[in-house]
């Protein structure tokens, strides 16, 4: 059904919403916007939005305030890339990725607080390339720290 919905281009938005809004369940959220006769400037083309920071959550309730809502829907009606928080994606560029929806393949998640204000991540990376940037990072923090040591004369 997905890929039949990709393949029709009847999908315009993906939605991520946080978790907790939906009463006695604690799951994220996930919005599938459809519609059939989409806007020129946006056919063959999905958006996907990251608003699963975009939560208040007080007295063991959660909720999007307007603030969060107004963020959403400014996006939504943009229609552009957001890094952070939003991705105008292909119909190629998701067959690519054999037609996966999962909006963290499109839009990295940054380092965010309870206000929606999303920190730029890099892009993501496939598992080996992940590794192969671990590797040369604590390689790198390895020498630094030795160089450090050396310095301070090993106290």
């Amino acid at each position: 059904m997905r890929r039949k919905l990709i393949e029709a281009d009847a999908i315009e938005c993906v939605l991520g919403l946080g978790p907790n809004l939906f009463y006695n369940s604690p799951m994220e959220a996930c919005v599938v916007i459809c519609r059939t006769a989409k806007e020129k400037s946006r056919r063959k083309k999905i958006l996907f939005i990251n608003a699963i920071n975009e939560v208040t959550r007080e007295r063991a309730q959660s909720f999007l305030t307007d603030e969060h809502i107004e963020r959403v829907v400014k996006a939504y009606e943009r229609f552009k890339d957001e890094p952070g928080f939003t991705c105008v994606a292909t119909l190629d560029e998701i067959r690519a990725k054999d037609g996966n929806l999962s909006i963290p393949q499109y839009v990295a998640a940054g380092a965010v607080g309870n206000g929606g204000n999303v920190a730029v991540a890099s892009p993501m990376l496939d598992l080996s390339d992940a590794l192969s940037e671990w590797m040369r990072s604590r390689n790198d923090v390895r020498n630094s720290l030795a160089d450090l040591l050396a310095a301070d004369g090993g106290n």
